[in-house]
């Protein structure tokens, strides 16, 4: 389409943006508020009005205040879980009703309230996410919920954003391929990380691994484990997650095949303890076997990680050619077996890690793609 570049934009007037569908900022929940708190503070930077809406867990009037320069619209909401979810984005984008600029959707999982926007001829770029109905975490209804709003996201949204070129190809079934710009996720380069914050994990630089992931099925936790339990190692394995044993059966199975050489500190949730296990780790493994670019992912490679990853169509395309793939625990217990002892092959995906991030995967990349894209798109005043 024919728009003026971003400078002639900013000339005019203050262009301005609402986000939709996170959490809030700043980051405290994921991928998706990591990189909307990107977002908000570089186009703050550059020129941009930016609005981002927030769910807050309590009673009240909807509030507003700022933060970095930024205007956040907290939404109250007394339900948790997904239903708080659902309410929020009720909530939030009904009150964008009465916003102008430009509006930005970060996922499609309650795509058909944005219906709401399209007939009020708001211009709303709805990034698409993964494929979140082929999870096998999902039960029916769950699955039918996120299928219907995947539709009803390819056809109302204004444009679409897939962050992976599979997504995209996924995508195109629905929508002319036109309606739909790829842009991955970003990450930050780490060349550097304090070896003794690894203490209290009781492991060494380059004398373990790490997988960081939700502990799903589907994120071949127990193929991996049990890869690297088939024998001794001389090597620590640390599996990050919330594991609930308990109360939950896939946990415990995964638990009950890991060796003592396994270990389980739970979730981490301060950045510098994870760069460290990252960056220090000898290998990253990445079990994931759907989605699109994953940010955990992505953040490994940005911190140099050599990768070993299950080997699909989404993997293949982040991490590259020089990773390690296993298609099922056999091939995964094989690769332990040969790469745990072999320092040239790890020196030479690490580096391979590098190079890809730095091709394809730094913020500064990824964030101006949005900015062009969303000044492309910017209506007409």
């Amino acid at each position: 389409m024919n728009t003026p570049p971003i400078e002639n934009l900013k000339s005019l007037y203050k262009p301005k943006i609402n986000i939709l569908g996170i959490r809030g900022i700043p980051a405290q929940h994921g991928g998706f508020e990591t990189f909307a708190e990107k977002l908000s503070v570089y186009l703050t930077k550059k020129g941009w009005d930016v609005t981002v809406y927030c769910q807050e867990e309590l009673e009240g009037p909807i509030s507003e205040s700022t933060w970095e320069g930024i205007n956040r619209v907290h939404i109250p909401v007394t339900k948790n879980g997904a239903a708080g979810t659902v309410i929020f984005d009720w909530k939030a984008t009904k009150h964008a009703l009465s916003q102008d600029g430009i509006f930005l959707t970060l996922g499609y999982n309650t795509a058909i309230f944005n219906l709401m926007q399209r007939i009020k001829n708001q211009t709303n770029i709805i990034n698409m996410d993964g494929i979140e109905w082929r999870r096998d975490k999902w039960g029916l209804i769950a699955k039918t919920w996120f299928w219907l709003n995947e539709r009803a996201g390819c056809w109302i949204g204004n444009h679409l954003i897939a962050d992976h070129p599979k997504i995209k190809d996924h995508l195109a079934t629905r929508v002319k391929e036109n309606k739909i710009t790829m842009i991955p996720y970003g990450g930050e380069e780490i060349l550097d990380a304090d070896a003794g914050l690894l203490k209290p994990y009781g492991v060494e630089t380059g004398k373990f691994s790490v997988i960081i992931a939700r502990p799903e099925p589907e994120n071949s936790f127990l193929e991996m484990v049990r890869a690297f339990s088939t024998t001794h190692r001389n090597h620590k394995l640390v599996v990050l997650g919330n594991f609930s044993p308990q109360t939950n059966s896939f946990h415990r199975q995964v638990m009950e095949a890991a060796s003592n050489e396994v270990i389980f500190p739970g979730a981490i949730y301060e950045a510098p303890v994870v760069q460290a296990l990252r960056y220090h780790s000898r290998f990253y493994l990445h079990g994931h076997r759907v989605g699109g670019t994953n940010p955990s992912l992505v953040e490994a490679m940005g911190a140099g990680c050599a990768v070993i990853a299950h080997e699909n169509h989404f993997n293949q395309w982040v991490a590259g050619p020089d990773a390690a793939y296993f298609k099922d625990e056999a091939a995964c217990t094989a690769l332990f077996d040969k790469l745990l002892t072999d320092d040239a092959a790890v020196l030479r995906m690490k580096e391979a890690s590098k190079k890809r991030f730095s091709e394809r995967f730094t913020w500064e990349q990824i964030l101006r793609e949005y900015e062009v894209l969303l000044t492309q798109w910017y209506p007409n005043k």
